[in-house]
């Protein structure tokens, strides 16, 4: 059957447009060569920016599943944090425009030695594949070097377990992790590269997730909630296991394979969980925790080791550190921060207009000057930090939020008149920071600095 016979045989079973149906497809690797191979990285679509409505739709698909079974929904605190994550690592992107992956398109043009075809089949399944093994041992490498495990360590901060915490990465692991992707590029073409890197990552959010149990036979080949699971546990069992990327076979192969001890609760999170909401802070608190180990030793080769080696290492012990040395966490109170439904409607509807703001600007910022983009990215990085901290119920959250507003209210001025053709209009947005802007003034002048709230953990 060829690709157009069975897109419409599809389309006529589905009543869905196929964008849609490929669009679904994606998320699960489950895409044909023919329709998703391309000549230039120009040409290569953002498959990972573009499926925001798939993660958003599986995410509440996932909570339905979750509250038929009568078991505890996605925390909002927990889920917004997560999804904050998402948009930190979404504007990375739109500030580093691709920079990351300009050494392996250089050494692709000067010093290939391979011309395999990009329209080739056999191309798609090589990049597939060393895509893939290459993401094991950046993985790998992440939980095993403690200044990589320092920003991979956001993905982990979750306590919960869901697919929104799928969508918790880090801004800068891009940046560290490129170099073991770079012998790729004596061979795989980039825009071949580029096309699965985002098809594997895609593929991973849906593992995150513990309503699926098991996949039965599939468990052998391919990567799985069941074993991501293990995964993300901070119990010593699971502890630097499955790091596999939509394959299992390289843990395996390596010897890093776990399976799930279904009869033994997971403990989600870091094995030192740091208690807060705030994006900001949890993207860079652990790398001060690098340099306080620096600091404690005394020789320098033992300082290099803090730095090189794994979290868990001492001198005198092997690399990833001496299990008897480790924390094995039997149980913990989840950190959670109750506030008054008024301020958690509050903190959803500002974390929806943000993302709203995000997405005027991923459709502007080719056209926008870089220091333009910078800025925006700052502020929503700001916003989404200041959301984080009425999270957290910090007593400084009502100063900043007063202050957030008003920039906003002052850039909505500013840029009303060259904003053409607005996902919100500029006066439905005034109304909305005004109103914003003047209860939290009240609330601090009344002397309400304080939000009221119920801390667990």
């Amino acid at each position: 059957m060829n690709s157009t016979k069975g897109s419409l045989i599809v389309e006529a079973m589905t009543g869905v447009e196929i964008p849609w149906v490929k669009g679904l497809a994606s998320m699960f690797y489950m895409v044909s060569p023919t329709d998703s191979s391309y000549r230039t990285v120009e040409e290569v679509p953002q498959f990972y920016r573009k499926a925001w409505p798939y993660f958003l739709l599986f995410i509440l698909i996932e909570n339905i599943l979750l509250w038929v079974e009568r078991k505890p929904l996605m925390r909002v605190n927990d889920g917004l944090t997560s999804l904050a994550h998402g948009l930190f690592q979404e504007c990375g992107r739109l500030v580093f425009r691709g920079g990351e992956h300009a050494l392996y398109v250089y050494i692709y043009d000067n010093f290939h030695i391979v011309d395999l075809r990009w329209e080739s089949p056999v191309t798609w399944y090589i990049a597939a594949i060393g895509v893939d093994f290459c993401y094991y041992w950046v993985h790998r490498a992440s939980h095993e070097v403690h200044i990589l495990w320092a920003q991979h360590q956001v993905h982990h901060s979750s306590e919960d377990y869901n697919l929104a915490v799928g969508l918790r990465q880090s801004v800068l692991q891009g940046w560290c992790g490129f170099i073991f992707y770079l012998p790729m590029a004596f061979f795989v073409p980039p825009a071949q590269f580029l096309t699965h890197q985002q098809f594997n990552l895609l593929y991973q959010f849906w593992i995150h997730t513990e309503t699926v149990k098991s996949l039965g036979p599939l468990e052998w080949l391919l990567n799985t909630p069941k074993h991501h699971r293990v995964h993300h546990g901070s119990v010593l069992y699971c502890l630097d296991k499955n790091y596999g990327g939509f394959l299992i076979v390289w843990d395996r192969l390596f010897g890093t394979f776990q399976e799930e001890k279904e009869k033994q609760e997971i403990i989600y999170g870091l094995v030192k969980h740091e208690p807060s909401f705030n994006p900001l802070y949890l993207q860079v608190f652990y790398n001060k925790n690098v340099l306080e180990k620096v600091r404690r030793m005394e020789r320098w080769q033992d300082k290099v080791g803090a730095i090189v080696k794994g979290p868990s290492w001492l001198p005198g012990k092997p690399w990833t550190g001496a299990d008897e040395d480790k924390i094995d966490v039997k149980s913990r109170i989840k950190y959670d921060v109750k506030l008054a439904t008024w301020l958690n409607v509050y903190i959803v509807v500002h974390f929806a207009l943000i993302t709203v703001g995000f997405q005027e600007l991923a459709l502007r910022y080719v056209s926008m000057s870089p220091l333009t983009v910078l800025m925006c990215v700052c502020y929503i990085l700001g916003a989404l930090t200041i959301l984080g901290m009425l999270l957290d119920a910090d007593v400084r959250a009502p100063f900043w939020e007063v202050a957030r507003c008003v920039l906003l209210l002052l850039l909505v001025h500013r840029c009303a008149d060259a904003l053409r053709d607005p996902i919100l209009s500029p006066s439905l947005m005034t109304t909305i920071y005004l109103t914003s802007a003047t209860f939290w003034t009240l609330r601090c002048l009344l002397g309400l600095k304080h939000i009221p709230h119920h801390r667990i953990g």
